[in-house]
């Protein structure tokens, strides 16, 4: 059975990295006071970050049903089936949208993965599945063993301004203007669903302490079995912040050589309209 592996732009696979590894990825639309652009075709990380300093308003929304319909039909005409992991449902109604469609007229060829996945993760979702079939490996059964996985992930994140959460309206503009008096960086998690609020700090130096903790804490608790059989994996992700994110990977290295080390990624714009440049994440989860 020959399966193809589709993905979204959310998962930090450009286009040309995407014909590299022989996969096909959805550029998401996002939306810049108005005008709509396309993440990776018409839209870079650059182009975007260069409008998020003036435009009003900025939100990621949903690619046509229709559109990825009419690339899965091309898909079929040269192989059997089709997997699609598209950004978690948590964060994006794409997903729910998707499976849908695949249900009523792909059934048995397309499946749509809900694992829970964004960014760094997803894209190590990616990676699980192209190599499942490069090993014969069924849609059915990747689609699979990808649901079985789904919460075997973590990721934290840390944001540098609270101007983008105030902006997206998840601050009030008081706790927002408090926050940034006090140089508060707040950092976030994701657990299989959405942004939530895991600590605050006021420093650089200690929101990356707080992040190695709690991965050492995943790694002692909920994914002891998979570092002990060398499943897990660790990568770094960023937004506008290249310099500080190689940094902390070297040292996310020294402290694990053990744990296979796999990205230094830009966090997909999906995330990053919401929290802004300077960020920095780590994140670990499960390989096959």
């Amino acid at each position: 059975m020959k399966v193809a592996v589709v993905t979204d732009s959310n998962s930090g696979i450009t286009q040309k990295l995407a014909e590299d590894i022989g996969v096909y990825v959805v550029p998401m639309p996002v939306l810049i006071d108005g005008e709509q652009f396309f993440e990776g075709v018409t839209l870079s990380q650059e182009q975007f970050y260069e409008r998020l300093k003036t435009a009003e308003r900025i939100s990621t929304s949903q690619p046509s049903a229709f559109d990825v319909g009419e690339l899965w039909k091309k898909i079929l005409k040269t192989h059997d089936a089709i997997v699609h992991i598209p950004m978690s449902s948590g964060l994006s109604q794409t997903c729910t949208s998707l499976t849908r469609v695949a249900e009523t007229e792909f059934a048995g060829k397309v499946f749509v993965v809900d694992n829970q996945r964004i960014s760094i993760t997803q894209r190590q979702s990616v990676y699980d599945a192209v190599t499942m079939a490069k090993k014969g490996k069924s849609a059915k059964d990747i689609y699979k063993w990808l649901m079985k996985t789904k919460m075997q992930s973590s990721i934290y994140i840390m944001v540098d301004t609270l101007k983008y959460l105030k902006k997206g309206g998840r601050l009030t503009p008081a706790v927002a203007a408090i926050g940034t008096l006090l140089h508060i960086k707040p950092v976030l998690q994701i657990q299989g669903d959405k942004l939530d609020n895991f600590a605050k700090v006021r420093k650089l130096s200690a929101a990356k302490d707080v992040m190695l903790k709690a991965i050492k804490k995943d790694f002692e608790t909920r994914f002891i079995n998979e570092v002990k059989s060398g499943k897990m994996t660790l990568c770094v992700a960023h937004t506008q912040n290249e310099s500080e994110a190689i940094k902390f990977a070297e040292e996310i290295k020294a402290l694990y050589p053990a744990v296979e080390f796999t990205f230094i990624d830009p966090l997909s714009l999906s995330v990053s309209c919401h929290i802004g440049p300077g960020a920095l994440a780590v994140a670990c989860s499960v390989k096959y």
